[in-house]
């Protein structure tokens, strides 16, 4: 039987490699970098075990911390690309379950992290 933190973690990686595949950026090297934030994140949750429910959300802010650092801002927001102001979306809540991908600008969920849409 599985436990709660391998099916934690399966689930982020699962979910964020669907949000980089719908996006078009889920090279090898981005690859990488979500495997080193599944690590990551397992060694955070093995220190602090009820955290296991804020591991997706954790992941994804992750992704989107490493892929600003080098490659650019991710995933951009769908609602006000055409303004000429792109910006990512953020993932709220920060620091608990059920994440989601939100416009900051306009206040609106997107998706759900996972379900991202091209």
């Amino acid at each position: 039987m599985e436990s709660a933190l391998e099916t934690a973690l399966h689930g982020a990686r699962s979910a964020l490699l669907k949000d980089l595949s719908v996006r078009d950026v889920a090279d090898a090297a981005v690859v990488s970098l979500l495997e080193d934030a599944i690590v990551q994140r397992r060694w955070w949750v093995e220190q602090w075990p009820d955290g296991v429910d804020y591991v997706l959300g954790l992941v994804a802010q992750d992704v989107q911390d490493g892929l600003l650092e080098g490659w650019g801002r991710w995933p951009l927001c769908p609602l006000c690309s055409s303004d000429g102001d792109p910006h990512a979306l953020s993932v709220e809540p920060e620091l608990g379950p059920d994440p989601h991908w939100v416009c900051g600008k306009e206040g609106v969920v997107v998706a759900a992290v996972g379900e991202l849409t091209p």
